[in-house]
């Protein structure tokens, strides 16, 4: 009796991925198999097939002689390779199945008996900086607690002298399997909660976890241009793994404080400069801060109030290499405070002078008056 056509029995096109391929495998498994149908022969043979299909697909060279001689060549690649020992039955195909899908979800497992290793956690640590600091960059000492490797035990978590022994639940893999109906799954050993080894005679300094916790000061290298949300990554500077996993990596996240001048919005930087009546009327210049010194300002002659000036390059140079951005200064006419009689009477005198040519002196209160006008008129 002639097989048939593997890309068929799995229905995936010749150009199908391995993972296109394990896919449509499960699918098929959970259909057919035969603890879902019961005395069914049908069923049990289409499982059968698309065992087989998935077992050669996924096997580069057992795919690349299939492509090209078809199922000789795979008998022949067959004879001379090594099988699988034993026979075939429903739970290894539900091993595979579920092996897939939760194998990164309980850790880094090492198979063929040895335990699992686990690698340690990440960490979060949050540093305050000063808008100079941030845009110039700047080096923080910081404190960081953290569990480290044991150096007494070197991390084994056994006292001097002595080693972990395999654990006799699950024989030192780190995993139990648990049969639920037709379903056989993988979970972590409840005894040594997946090390695969347990301690008989711990470690005086760790009490046989492998790991103290202790302060580790570092020098962090702030980039220039950094804003609040940003996050400088060093790694290998988290918690340490457990059995031998690799360690985990310190984030540290940086908050920008307020700044009494100036405001950030990205790469650009706003502030506010006060000007003299005087100086708005008749035009001047005015000393403007940037972060890298004064610079001058000059104010154009019947300069309003909440008009902005650009000065371009003053602003901040971001961390991922974009332009520098500029300073954005808008400027507030201060009105005199605490006048003397004088100095009030001399101000009234200005007033009544203007008032002789209002609509020429103050356009913008013209353009204002008429717009209330047309309002209330319904024009």
């Amino acid at each position: 009796m002639s097989k048939a056509d593997y890309y068929k029995v799995l229905d995936v096109p010749r150009t199908a991925t391995e993972a296109e391929i394990k896919k449509a495998y499960r699918r098929l498994a959970m259909k057919h198999h035969p603890d879902r149908n019961p005395d069914d022969k049908e069923a049990e043979e289409r499982f059968k097939e698309a065992k087989e299909a998935c077992e050669v697909l996924t096997d580069p060279q057992k795919r690349a002689a299939y492509d090209q001689y078809g199922h000789a060549g795979v008998e022949a690649a067959a004879a001379g390779a090594r099988g699988r020992p034993g026979g075939f039955g429903p739970g290894d195909a539900f091993s595979d199945i579920f092996g897939d899908v939760f194998g990164d979800i309980f850790g880094t497992a090492r198979r063929g008996g040895r335990a699992q290793v686990f690698r340690g956690a990440d960490l979060r640590y949050e540093i305050e900086l000063e808008l100079p600091q941030a845009v110039f960059g700047h080096t923080v000492e910081i404190e960081v607690p953290k569990l480290s490797e044991c150096e007494t035990c070197h991390g084994t978590g056994a006292a001097k002298g002595s080693s972990p022994a395999a654990c006799d639940t699950c024989g030192g893999t780190g995993q139990v399997r648990i049969s639920q109906g037709f379903f056989q799954l993988q979970q972590t050993c409840p005894r040594c909660r997946g090390a695969g080894t347990i301690i008989k005679n711990p470690c005086d300094t760790c009490l046989g976890q492998g790991r103290v916790r202790r302060s580790r000061k570092l020098s962090v290298k702030v980039p220039p241009g950094v804003d609040t949300g940003d996050r400088i990554r060093l790694a290998g500077e988290g918690e340490a793994g457990r059995n031998g996993g690799p360690p985990g990596d310190l984030y540290v996240e940086v908050h920008v404080r307020e700044h009494p001048i100036f405001e950030r919005d990205g790469e650009h930087l706003s502030c506010e400069v006060p000007i003299s009546f005087a100086s708005a009327a008749l035009g001047g210049v005015v000393e403007v801060p940037t972060l890298g010194g004064d610079v001058t300002l000059k104010i154009p002659a019947e300069t309003q109030s909440g008009r902005v000036f650009r000065l371009r390059d003053k602003g901040v140079k971001p961390v991922r290499g974009n332009a520098r951005g500029d300073l954005f200064c808008r400027v507030v006419v201060e009105t005199p405070v605490h006048l003397s009689a004088e100095q009030r009477e001399l101000v009234r005198q200005l007033e009544e002078s203007l008032q002789q040519d209002r609509q020429r002196h103050a356009p913008r209160e013209k353009g204002f008056l008429e717009g209330v006008k047309r309002f209330f008129s319904g024009a």
